[in-house]
């Protein structure tokens, strides 16, 4: 695996994750019964965003060693998934 793509997989996970973790501990407006005119019930009071973006990080990372790792040692590979026997045998 190049770096590039170690790059893209984190920013894969990282994002999978975030939007995972948003609607965790999340106060809508209905929730709190404070209802902006003009908005709905259902937009977020408070988001946590910041503290929601630190824990997607950790959460992503240690996702990412794990994914890597597994990758690194081929325990994995694209062999593993080829069930047409379309790809040459590895070496």
């Amino acid at each position: 695996m190049g770096i590039t793509s170690a790059i893209v997989l984190y920013a894969v996970i990282w994002f999978m994750t975030f939007l995972v973790i948003i609607p965790i501990r999340l106060e809508t407006q209905g929730d709190k019964g404070e209802v902006v005119p003009g908005t709905h019930a259902g937009a977020p009071e408070k988001h946590f965003l910041k503290q929601k973006a630190w824990i997607t990080t950790g959460v992503a990372a240690v996702l990412w060693a794990a994914i890597c790792a597994i990758i690194l040692s081929d325990v994995i590979s694209v062999q593993d998934f080829d069930w047409m026997g379309m790809m040459p045998e590895r070496q």
